[in-house]
């Protein structure tokens, strides 16, 4: 069978055990995450666990594909992919996947939402709600929405040798922006001292309502809803079994490239 190192920290501290997919209960107030962001963003894009037993840690989430083939949304239990055209399948249990974060969700607080005229000013409002119940846990959250304007980007599947995560995105990212479409926000807020393993503060995917259209959020603009809060103390991290990643320098700085994947929009690509 195989193992993954796992990192796990209950409200900030952290402690070091082995992990086994089926050794133990899974903690359900836990964000359970698969590789590190900076791994992908060096493009280690080989898959570590299957579709199959990532169900198994949480039933809401994000990430990417093997290959970085599209965007992650898991929502009610269901992985769903949004391809390089926006489209949505939902994925069979045999993909794998590189990078995610997933939870089992348990609403802890909601806020409403009306008139929210951009993503940053979203993150500003989630940001204030943060600050009143502490900076330093995680934070899942589920939005469904009518969405005035809503902007997402995916890409497509690589091949080997793999190029960096901001080469891949720049080469073959696709945007479509929506107006006035009802669907499902998927999203994760990581803590400052989350810069090593993830990318800090807000992190957004989108799925339609309808279930065909879906992906990374670049912008949005919120008619009405309301944002539903998942707080979560708990951090598990495996990483994968394979050379090639032992072989990745983990130690550099790449808050640059990771802004850049995150937020840059590559309008000629549409």
């Amino acid at each position: 069978m195989k193992k993954f190192l796992a990192l796990s920290a209950v409200a900030g501290t952290f402690l070091f055990n082995s992990f086994s997919a089926n050794a133990a209960p899974i903690e359900r107030e836990t964000n359970n995450q698969i590789a590190l962001l900076q791994s992908l963003a060096l493009g280690h894009f080989d898959g570590s666990i299957t579709a199959k037993e990532w169900k198994k840690f949480g039933d809401i989430g994000i990430g990417t594909f093997e290959g970085l083939d599209g965007e992650l949304i898991m929502l009610d239990g269901v992985i769903y992919r949004a391809n390089q055209d926006l489209k949505i399948n939902v994925v069979s249990d045999n993909v794998t996947i590189p990078f995610s974060n997933v939870t089992f969700f348990e609403r802890d607080f909601s806020a409403k939402l009306k008139n929210i005229v951009s993503k940053n000013s979203l993150e500003t409002k989630f940001n204030e709600l943060v600050e009143k119940r502490g900076t330093n846990s995680f934070y899942f959250v589920k939005i469904p929405a009518t969405f005035s304007k809503i902007t997402i980007r995916s890409e497509a599947g690589q091949k080997k040798p793999y190029p960096t995560l901001v080469q891949a995105l720049e080469a073959t990212q696709k945007e479509m922006t929506c107006e006035n479409i009802k669907g499902t926000i998927v999203g994760l807020y990581c803590p400052p001292y989350m810069g090593g393993l993830n990318s800090v503060g807000w992190h957004f995917h989108f799925i339609s309502e309808d279930k065909t259209i879906g992906g990374h959020v670049l912008e949005l603009s919120v008619e009405t809803g309301e944002a539903q809060f998942d707080k979560t103390n708990n951090f598990n991290l495996k990483l994968p079994n394979k050379k090639n990643f032992q072989e990745l320098n983990l130690g550099q700085d790449l808050s640059k490239d990771i802004h850049k994947a995150e937020n840059d929009s590559t309008v000629k690509n549409q």
